[in-house]
């Protein structure tokens, strides 16, 4: 599909602001591949990265484009996605692990998306995809409603200075669009409904994180009102993790239900 132009108009339509009107948790940041980054990119990207129609910036989503989950994989299956998968480390475990479930792992920056696909084009995957996109666009527009099966928010930008806490992914309005796509429990309660998985090495943000999502209403805290997960055994120890263990920082693990 062919993404619009970022500078036209539809005439036949209420003007629309062609900018972003809402802060986004990310910066732009250099494109530059590693040479064994851009060889993969090159020879695997259309393999791994879905083609995103565009609204008003490079990591935007067109508002009217919904991801065709079932022919984005050539079949229906479980889907977990992670949200900020950075060098793919985790996903890519995870998928490797789990044939039968299915992986949409969301970043915006080129160099870890173009890691992700070395990869996984190493390991020959193919239940897993990726979407280089804005977060909170593919959760309100992209994804059908109740479609995700797990949501993975692993180790997001803290934006630990006042001013910045604005940026922060894990807000009220992240917690109702977490709600919007992961999938109801079944009504006679013999299926719960989709997980949301969270961690940080930053213990004020978890603070926040545990403040907004217990108070969401569509969501519940596995382990209590304020209460903290063991880590997930299927999050892989990462690069990241290690490093904010060496610097002193407490993990903590958060695991919510769709209710």
């Amino acid at each position: 599909m062919t993404a619009p132009d970022p500078g036209a108009s539809d005439p036949t339509g209420p003007a629309r602001p062609r900018y972003r009107t809402q802060p986004v948790s990310f910066v732009r940041r250099s494109g530059r591949l590693a040479p064994r980054q851009q060889r993969a990119w090159d020879a695997h990207r259309d393999r791994y990265v879905v083609d995103v129609p565009r609204d008003v910036a490079r990591t935007s989503v067109d508002p009217a484009w919904v991801l065709d989950v079932p022919g984005t994989f050539g079949r229906s299956a479980r889907l977990v996605v992670e949200i900020g998968s950075g060098q793919g480390e985790a996903v890519v475990a995870a998928a490797e692990r789990e044939p039968d479930t299915d992986f949409l792992a969301v970043e915006v920056y080129t160099p870890g998306l173009a890691q992700t696909v070395l990869r996984a084009s190493q390991r020959g995957l193919t239940n897993l995809r990726l979407l280089q996109a804005n977060a909170a666009e593919v959760l309100a527009t992209t994804l059908p409603e109740g479609s995700v099966d797990e949501l993975w928010v692993f180790f997001p930008d803290p934006w630990h200075k006042s001013r910045h806490r604005k940026r922060r992914l894990v807000t009220p309005s992240f917690a109702a669009l977490a709600e919007r796509v992961l999938r109801a429990p079944d009504a006679d309660g013999e299926r719960p409904g989709g997980v949301l998985r969270l961690a940080t090495d930053w213990a004020e943000y978890a603070e926040q994180m545990l403040e907004v999502l217990d108070a969401a209403p569509g969501l519940r805290n596995v382990h209590g009102p304020g209460g903290v997960a063991p880590r997930f055994e299927g999050r892989v120890l990462t690069g990241f993790e290690r490093k904010g263990e060496r610097a002193g920082r407490a993990i903590t693990d958060l695991e919510y239900v769709r209710v």
